[in-house]
């Protein structure tokens, strides 16, 4: 329930973004700050979630994660301004850092025996599917019937908190090791200072002093937080691993995937809306064949891995994600729905054979003893792709727009640029990807901070 809550959340508010726009008279830039506020948080707090689950207790901090939450989904629904609302989606994403990680470390500590728990996060992997295919329907629907608050609102969830309370049984792992606070504060730094220059670079300018200034300190930032993570004796982010060349292959991918899936959903329904001229429930329901290809064919992605290999699947996967997002470019106002469609499908089948792949790649290029450290990082990765998808590609619009180009023309090169981005992908995949063919995929990632039993 709280992995359903916290994907759910990934993909309802995309529904909603085209009415927050006109009721809280927002620009391009208004909009992605609500979503890169919470991704960001996410992305640079879900190894340290892991870290406090494990030394504080998980069920502790599942229920901190979840209150938390809870609290920032009423604070969004109640925002009386664009500023609180982002404020709040700030609070969600810390809430599902803690709440994700921990939510996972639970079943894994449920079921000690090893095929009771490949089936118990099977079914923790399945409801995320259900949660991410269901975020662009309910959200359509609730916006339509409701407002955009009415997608917060959802997100409430006290039944949760007082069924974790009696169900859930604490447990911990003495030797985790310390968190890394100076890391985790440096990476929200460097990469907050990044997405702001990207994401207010089209409004201010790209040459003011603030835009040029915000770059400079992420340059600044993220080159301290390499050097603090070279030093830590137990780093967030441990850059020994990148020496392996399969693990970076693996991480770069997975980034791109984070990059051209986000960057391009952030537009789907603004496209469907401001474009098409369809309604927020008809946009929603336009999307869907994205999300649904992709819990559809996920769960078949690591079995052709372990048959054909690693580079194989995912070479595969980014070579028809790639034309798929290049294809959306050329839609237009009056493409029918029946000619779009199988671009979204395309779409979302492409990716849907990457991540399991790609996960699995980079378990086998590190020792067991560190797959599930592996596995988050990558996590992590692809959250960071996705945050600077949607700075990178909403400033491509925006530039576009200031150029003179009309927003439908501006949206056809977003999507030709992700097209192009995932392309790229799939090139270095194909050559630098090599694996022992299948080896690693059939197993089950063990969760970030889980120790194996």
């Amino acid at each position: 329930m709280g992995q359903f809550m916290v994907l759910l959340d990934s993909t309802i508010v995309g529904a909603a973004l085209p009415d927050m726009q006109q009721r809280l008279h927002l620009r391009l830039d208004g909009l992605q700050w609500i979503v890169d506020s919470y991704v960001l948080l996410v992305a640079m707090l879900l190894l340290s979630g892991g870290v406090l689950a494990d030394r504080l207790g998980r069920k502790r901090v599942f229920l901190a994660g979840a209150t938390v939450f809870t609290l920032a989904s009423v604070l969004c629904a109640a925002a009386p301004s664009p500023g609180w609302l982002i404020a709040g989606r700030a609070l969600q994403g810390i809430g599902a850092a803690a709440l994700s990680p921990a939510s996972l470390a639970l079943l894994a500590a449920a079921h000690p025996v090893p095929q009771d728990r490949v089936k118990a996060i099977g079914l923790w992997a399945g409801l995320s599917g259900i949660g991410l295919a269901a975020g662009p329907v309910a959200g359509g629907v609730l916006v339509d019937a409701f407002g955009w608050p009415a997608i917060f609102l959802v997100n409430v969830p006290a039944v949760l908190l007082v069924a974790a309370l009696y169900v859930l049984t604490e447990s911990r792992d003495p030797a985790a090791p310390a968190i890394d606070i100076p890391g985790a504060a440096l990476s929200v730094l460097g990469v907050g200072a990044l997405s702001f220059g990207l994401i207010e670079g089209g409004s201010r300018g790209w040459t003011s002093p603030v835009i040029l200034g915000s770059f400079a300190a992420a340059v600044v930032t993220l080159a301290a937080f390499v050097a603090v993570e070279q030093r830590a004796p137990a780093p967030m982010l441990p850059l020994r691993l990148f020496r392996q060349r399969l693990f970076t292959v693996s991480s770069t991918a997975m980034a791109v995937v984070g990059f051209a899936l986000m960057g391009s959903s952030f537009f789907f329904s603004q496209f469907f809306v401001h474009v098409q001229g369809s309604s927020i429930l008809r946009a929603g329901l336009q999307t869907l064949p994205v999300t649904l290809a992709m819990v559809v064919v996920s769960p078949y992605a690591g079995r052709l891995a372990v048959r054909y290999g690693f580079r194989i699947v995912v070479t595969t996967g980014l070579a028809l994600a790639g034309p798929g997002l290049l294809a959306l470019g050329f839609v237009q106002a009056d493409t029918a729905y029946a000619h779009v469609w199988w671009r979204l499908a395309v779409t979302g089948v492409g990716f849907a054979l990457t991540m399991s792949p790609l996960t699995g790649a980079a378990i086998q290029s590190v020792g067991t003893h560190e797959s599930g450290l592996a596995s988050g990082v990558i996590s992590t990765t692809r959250q960071i792709g996705a945050v600077l998808g949607v700075a990178v590609l909403g400033a491509v619009v925006r530039t576009r727009q200031s150029g003179g180009a009309s927003f439908e023309a501006a949206l056809s090169s977003a999507f030709v640029v992700a097209g192009a981005v995932t392309l790229a992908g799939a090139v270095v995949t194909g050559l630098w990807l090599w694996t022992r063919r299948g080896a690693g995929a059939a197993s089950c990632p063990t969760p970030p901070h889980v120790p194996r039993r």
